[in-house]
């Protein structure tokens, strides 16, 4: 009986130290997390990000870290941070958007790459093809090109004889913008609108000196191309445009949420949920090109009246219908 007794406590105290062993030999993968923008320009969609990689199982301290670097709207920093990131050497890269994601292509072929949205991949030469990558790189599409085209006949429909739109772009050309100006510029002409691009820096008098010219080129609307660098100051650009008293649409209802007028778009924390479901397949063992990257297929149409009363501006009821959540 007693050497049962002993035999038991044995077996049970092996059991405790095997799991002891286990746990402290557990690997604790490394995240690279790339973006363009600023921490707390991105914080929602970083935060989408880690919800979903709990709900999988990842835990930051227990089984993953995560090396954030955020390039603060300069984009002559995206070669120097992705480098570092290889440098560290990550087990797997994310990035926001097209441009940070071609310089942490050219920093490294082997660690894996997830684009949380990138505007067009294939155009941009970051994969071969939707179904075919041929390379490190796999993640989601957010068909930004397409989708600027739509704002544009939203804007028409909102605004009654609305002639030109302001485009508000980034002074320094990337090839994500680039894309889309290439999808907006004949639309534009399509829907018999003056399209007035606007070149900008991102800090506070570069943005408002923005909305200055747009007033004085007397745009009856206006827009952004769609960035991670404007994300990153969509409280700003919401502000002024309430200040200026012009019609505007959004990329993402994130915009909306801090009081912009409309926006129609993917659901970005969608997107960052999505590319957490690529990380974790990559982390157990899944290569990037066995991924096919996703197109977006959650898309919104959000209105806010309040930001429309502001402005004196009246949206019919046949518009409202359309949208997908109205704030009043």
């Amino acid at each position: 009986m007693v050497r049962r007794i002993v035999v038991c406590l044995l077996i049970t105290l092996l059991h405790i130290v095997s799991s002891a062993d286990a746990q402290q030999s557990e690997k604790i993968f490394r995240i690279g997390f790339l973006d363009g923008s600023t921490s707390s320009g991105r914080a929602v969609l970083a935060e989408a990000f880690r919800q979903e990689l709990s709900k999988l199982g990842w835990i930051e301290g227990k089984n993953i870290a995560i090396e954030y670097r955020f390039a603060e709207q300069k984009r002559e920093r995206w070669p120097e941070l992705a480098a570092e990131l290889v440098r560290l050497k990550v087990d797997l890269i994310v990035v926001g958007g097209a441009g940070p994601a071609l310089a942490v292509k050219s920093a490294t072929t082997t660690i894996p790459i997830v684009m949380a949205s990138s505007s067009d991949p294939v155009a941009a030469g970051l994969i071969a093809s939707l179904a075919r990558l041929g390379g490190n790189v796999t993640g989601n599409s957010g068909l930004a090109p397409e989708l600027n085209t739509k704002r544009l006949e939203i804007l028409k429909d909102a605004v009654p004889k609305l002639a030109r739109v302001g485009l508000l772009r980034l002074a320094e050309g990337y090839i994500g913008q680039d894309l889309q100006l290439k999808e907006l510029r004949p639309a534009a002409v399509a829907l018999k609108l003056k399209l007035e691009e606007i070149e900008t820096q991102l800090d506070a008098k570069g943005l408002e000196s923005a909305f200055q010219t747009a007033k004085q080129k007397q745009v009856g609307a206006i827009m952004t191309t769609s960035s991670p660098s404007f994300f990153g100051e969509r409280k700003r650009i919401v502000e002024l445009a309430g200040k200026y008293r012009l019609p505007a649409i959004y990329p993402q209802k994130d915009y909306v949420d801090e009081g912009g007028l409309m926006s129609y778009g993917v659901d970005s924390t969608d997107l960052y949920r999505r590319a957490a479901v690529y990380v974790d397949k990559i982390l157990k063992g899944a290569k990037p090109a066995d991924l096919p990257v996703q197109q977006a297929t959650k898309f919104e149409f959000v209105i806010n009246l309040k930001a429309a009363k502001q402005i004196g501006l009246t949206l019919s009821p046949e518009f409202l219908s359309r949208a997908n959540r109205v704030i009043k």
